[in-house]
């Protein structure tokens, strides 16, 4: 895992393998960024020159190796884009910084110790430099042999990063530091069971990593399965994983704090393997259903996050786990279930179980009447189509609630878009053997489900639904500081709600 540290050293005289610096999209070419003074000194002024020459143009992205000259320890240095240069008197954007350092992290792999000398205003700016370093060093080599398994030589991340500019003794960049390192590692975390293979992953074992975590940081973990599920009257959760041999669960993770005055409810859709059940997935849709978790996955994150933070909120997180499979026992198109409310559902289609399952999850969250309801999940192919593979949509039964979180995504670096819950949609799932029918129009099904969600959340209670569809699982190239694979989606947006809501900045 790799280290992070606050240095006062000079870019110049710290020793590391690496330094690296800042460099900007300039009116009239490339332009060094602050921090990189005694780099550039050493190049006699003329680094950005030397830049321009190797083809550096300062975009986002671009990263250039250059041998280091005599007067700087490091034998290497690595200039990454930073994008534009910044208007007079503005400062670098932390998610520039953020995505710039990821870059150098995987850029850096199989390095021990590199120095980060990019722009450092404040102590945001050294967290997001910090927090991208920690997001793009992230490997996953826990499934491969031992001659490939990235514990050596060059597959080995990044040892330590070294933010220089930063202040190691004041509180402020202490404290910056410290949040970076937890954000991020439970982000990883996130990733680590997004990537983690069903076969691995269920929700038996996905419920015995929780209690491992309650145990550590002093959570309070309560695990319901089938037979407590079956007992209870969970319709939802039981309807969509009687057709597996690994039965479903429920998990109940809970963070407290003895001087909060504020409880908020994060509920995770938790569908460890998703073939679409009897509504069979096409062929060349199934391979990264292991994904289909990654919302029960950013829970899980967040509430650990938050206990690592000490945040004087109640953070309770709810994972809805099943694994939605077909045999002689699942659930048929056109069956009706009793759900957890006491509603009940037709399931028109097997694969829309994402929504069955969290709809027993949200009424039982209602039931502790807290004072905000947040549900995550990879619901919708329809969202993906709508807004793309990095941006998830946010819905709400309350505009500013809505609004809230989708600028608290822009503020921590996460792309989302605030979407409408249309009344008129809600007619489509009418059914003429049950309360609702877990279908509605094709147009606007991503809002379809929303609508769904809506109907058991408990009267009077404030939620919101994150659709992270799109940006969960990333299967292309890796870039800025994020991989190939599971992502962490929406983990730090919920850990920013938390901490606004902590200091009673939400209202």
């Amino acid at each position: 895992m790799t280290a992070l540290t606050l240095s006062t050293s000079s870019a110049a005289t710290l020793r590391a393998d690496a330094v690296v610096i800042g460099v900007a999209k300039g009116p009239k070419g490339p332009v060094v960024a602050p921090g990189a003074e005694a780099v550039d000194q050493a190049f006699d002024g003329k680094l950005a020159a030397v830049l321009e020459t190797l083809g550096a143009g300062g975009d986002e992205g671009e990263a250039t190796k250059l041998p280091a000259p005599a007067g700087v320890k490091a034998p290497v240095v690595l200039a990454v884009g930073l994008g534009e240069v910044p208007a007079k008197g503005e400062v670098y954007a932390e998610e520039a910084l953020r995505r710039a350092a990821g870059v150098a992290a995987r850029t850096l792999t199989g390095a021990k110790k590199a120095a980060f000398a990019l722009p450092v205003a404040d102590a945001g700016a050294a967290a997001a430099i910090g927090e991208g370093a920690l997001l793009g060093a992230y490997t996953f080599t826990a499934f491969r042999g031992e001659k490939n398994n990235g514990k050596s030589g060059k597959g080995e991340p990044l040892g330590e990063a070294a933010i220089l500019g930063a202040k190691p003794r004041d509180k402020a960049f202490k404290a910056a530091a410290e949040r970076a390192v937890a954000v991020a590692e439970e982000m990883n975390r996130a990733r680590d069971l997004i990537n983690t293979p069903s076969n691995a992953l269920y929700p038996a074992s996905f419920a015995t990593l929780a209690q491992q975590a309650g145990k550590e940081h002093g959570l309070k973990v309560e695990v319901l399965d089938d037979k407590a599920l079956l007992k209870g009257g969970y319709g939802g959760l039981m309807g969509v994983g009687q057709g597996s041999a690994n039965g479903p669960r429920l998990v109940r993770m809970a963070y407290t704090h003895p001087k909060a005055e504020k409880t908020l409810a994060l509920v995770g859709k938790g569908i460890t393997y998703d073939s679409g059940g009897i509504s069979l997935k096409p062929a060349g849709h199934n391979e990264t259903m292991k994904c289909d978790m990654s919302g029960a996955a950013a829970v899980f994150a967040a509430v650990v996050a938050a206990a690592r933070l000490g945040l004087k909120v109640n953070v309770t997180g709810w994972l809805a786990l099943a694994e939605n499979m077909p045999s002689g026992t699942a659930t048929r198109p056109g069956d009706v279930l009793k759900m957890y409310s006491g509603k009940t559902v037709e399931v028109l289609n097997t694969d829309a179980e994402g929504r069955l399952v969290l709809a027993d999850a949200i009424t039982r969250a209602s039931e502790e009447n807290p004072d905000a309801i947040v549900d995550v999940a990879t619901l919708t192919g329809a969202m993906v189509m709508a807004l793309g593979n990095r941006t998830f949509a946010v819905m709400a039964n309350d505009d500013a609630f809505r609004t809230t979180l989708h600028e608290i995504a822009e503020e921590v670096g996460e792309q989302s878009w605030p979407m409408p819950l249309p009344a008129d949609l809600r007619k489509g799932m009418d059914s003429p053997v049950a309360d609702i029918a877990n279908m509605g129009e094709r147009m606007g099904g991503g809002l379809v489900a929303g609508l769904f969600l809506q109907e058991f959340v408990g009267e009077g209670i404030t939620w919101a639904h994150l659709d992270i569809a799109g940006p969960a699982f990333h299967e292309s190239a890796p870039y800025g500081y994020t991989p190939k694979g599971g992502t962490g989606s929406g983990v730090r947006t919920l850990v920013r709600l938390a901490e606004l809501t902590a200091a009673g900045d939400l209202g």
